[in-house]
């Protein structure tokens, strides 16, 4: 997660500053100068004035009593997004301490005055890679208060610097209204966002879901990810409308924690165990908050010992903290975004992922044309275990806003998911089985989390319109790793060797769809069976199947062949314990003028018993042709 980190525009903090001390200069930054161009892209307020935190109050700092989400507050840039994401990184000291390196060297030292000459750093993960960002302290201004994101104590700067640094990566601060908070955690984190729509996915209604929901949730949060919410405006006129419930619309909320709460007091709490699943969230403008049920002056509380309610950090304030029921939660939020950390280190307690990280870039095709859908990259990867939990992000780069260009636009971006032959390694050129789709949407990432069966499978990302150039990040994600790879190659390569040892002149899939009235093996009537499919010295194997005569194997093999006269076997095989037995074999020719494509066949035995039907049927599809690049 805390991989090396690169110097943004090669603006290198340390030897900036040395210089900087040693001349006696205050740091003034060339790369985001305090004019108009680091504020605005199109629009104007009218007599800011740029001033250094010593400029604005007498005593500055860039903590004080600490961090937490009850610093922030939004500015006159509508950026609640922003202000959500810094509430939720306020809560997790390894990750502000990653996004503000080595802070303590930063803050203001009364004892070393000299030592300070106005520049800071700090470190964000943009597509793959942390940078490291450096900023002057020149803060814009209005009657001496800061206009954008500022903290409740006057003297404390954090903040309102790390707004700048991102303002900077942005292009400028007006790029930060109506911003995104999922691309604002990753940014923050390195992690993976997934949105996740409560309203399209009925939580209210089906509590099961909900509850599987809540459980994903707090373990997001127990293993230290970030978590954000809102409700969404469905007009401008909606937008941070207040409910009569106490929330506003089209704002961004931190989740600050995540919990199940015992209800009952003293030895009943513990007999009782009846516990509440509970969401405590945080508004940005740091007032406004919810006054249902579980609000801060509301009776429920009663049902709670004081011990329980210490022990969740409960307050009566107006500090626009609150917690909320999950079902309250559900029934009132639309949204809700978990960005994951991405564990691989192999020597943590929680579960850890194998991480394939991939650069690739769009040319001119997309989902909506499907004549050139297959011209996008294509990458192929492997399930390996039975079934694995596979959790895919595609992001693009993100665009610099410029004052020339105006603020940079998304493309619509989504990704498709093909099952494919165990043994592919060239690029499809027909379509194969989708088994999964990401949603396509004009987000700068797009996240899938799927459950997939033991196989290999091709992910296809592409943009929605036709004609679109961009370059993007690919995130593979799996329990075991899955030697996720792009396919370069239409067809295997002519070598030197090719005119020595031939080339292939036929290309033939064998689709391996089921098998029926296998043999018994064992007393309860079934059998362990899978498939090895044979060709010129190639084989392909199928994983097993438990406990069955007529299993469902769905498995495919992909051959090009030097010498289409020999044949391509199918074998099916009983798995035991300490030898394989042989339940029967089909040869087949994969002549490519041939048009039955679906063939079902008895099984025979081998060598010159061949004609001998042992028990039992096959089920295959053959597809041949001898142009390479047909299949």
């Amino acid at each position: 997660m805390f991989s090396s980190v690169k110097p943004y525009e090669n603006q290198r903090y340390s030897s900036l500053k040395k210089e900087c001390q040693r001349r006696k200069q205050l740091f003034e930054d060339p790369l985001f100068p305090a004019n108009d161009d680091s504020l605005f892209y199109k629009s104007r307020i009218q007599g800011i004035q740029w001033k250094r935190p010593k400029e604005i109050c007498d005593d500055p700092h860039l903590f004080v009593d600490g961090i937490s989400s009850h610093d922030l507050h939004q500015g006159q840039v509508g950026n609640c997004w922003f202000v959500a994401a810094c509430s939720s990184l306020a809560s997790r000291e390894s990750l502000w301490q990653k996004v503000i390196p080595d802070w303590k060297e930063q803050e203001w030292n009364p004892e070393k005055p000299e030592s300070y000459v106005g520049i800071f750093h700090f470190q964000f993960w943009r597509f793959g890679q942390w940078l490291d960002v450096v900023i002057d302290d020149r803060l814009p201004t209005l009657h001496n208060q800061l206009i954008y994101c500022h903290s409740n104590s006057r003297n404390e700067f954090w903040c309102a610097l790390v707004e700048k640094a991102y303002a900077k990566l942005s292009g400028c601060y007006e790029a930060l209204d109506g911003g995104n908070t999922a691309d604002a955690l990753v940014d923050f984190t390195g992690g993976v966002s997934e949105p996740i729509d409560l309203t399209e996915g009925d939580y209210i209604a089906d509590e099961a879901k909900r509850n599987l929901l809540f459980e994903r949730v707090l373990k997001v949060h127990n293993r230290g990810g970030l978590i954000s919410c809102s409700i969404k405006a469905t007009s401008a006129a909606d937008m941070e409308a207040r409910l009569a419930c106490g929330l506003v619309k089209g704002h961004a909320y931190a989740v600050t924690d995540v919990r199940k709460v015992r209800l009952g007091h003293g030895l009943l709490s513990f007999f009782k165990a009846e516990k509440l699943d509970m969401i405590r969230m945080r508004n940005p403008w740091g007032e406004r908050e919810w006054n249902g049920p579980w609000s801060d002056t509301s009776e429920e509380w009663q049902k709670v010992s004081k011990s329980e309610r210490e022990k969740m950090g409960m307050t009566v304030e107006d500090d626009g903290e609150f917690w909320m029921t999950f079902e309250d939660f559900c029934k009132y939020f639309t949204d809700i975004i978990k960005c994951r950390l991405i564990n691989t280190s192999y020597l943590s307690i929680h579960k850890t992922w194998e991480e394939a990280v991939l650069h690739g870039a769009w040319t001119r095709s997309c989902i909506n044309h499907k004549d050139t859908f297959l011209q996008n990259p294509q990458y192929v990867f492997d399930v390996k275990k039975a079934e694995d939990e596979v959790l895919i992000s595609i992001q693009q780069k993100p665009k610099r806003t410029s004052r020339k260009e105006g603020k940079g636009e998304n493309l619509a971006i989504g990704f498709d998911i093909h099952k494919v032959e165990l043994n592919r390694s060239y690029r499809m050129h027909t379509l194969q089985q989708k088994v999964a789709s990401s949603i396509y949407i004009n987000s700068r990432s797009v996240f899938l989390r799927t459950d997939l069966k033991e196989g290999r499978y091709v992910i296809i990302p592409t943009t929605f319109d036709p004609g679109h150039e961009g370059e993007f990040l690919l995130r593979v994600f799996t329990d075991v790793p899955s030697d996720c790879r792009e396919l370069i190659l239409d067809e295997p390569p002519h070598t030197c060797w090719s005119g020595m040892c031939g080339y292939p002149q036929v290309v033939s899939q064998i689709h391996v769809l089921a098998a029926a009235g296998l043999k018994n093996q064992d007393t309860q009537g079934g059998a362990d069976p899978y498939v090895i499919i044979k060709c010129e010295g190639q084989k392909v194997r199928s994983p097993v199947k438990k406990n069955t005569v007529s299993p469902e194997f769905d498995t495919k093999g992909l051959f090009y062949r030097k010498k289409p006269g020999q044949p391509i076997i199918v074998q099916i095989w009983n798995h035991n314990l300490i030898s394989d037995e042989f339940l029967g074999q089909v040869v087949l020719t994969g002549d490519p003028s041939e048009r039955q494509l679906v063939h079902t066949l008895h099984l025979q035995d081998k060598g010159n018993r061949r004609s001998n039907d042992l028990p039992g049927t096959i089920a295959v599809r053959l597809l041949s042709s001898s142009i390479l690049t047909n299949i």
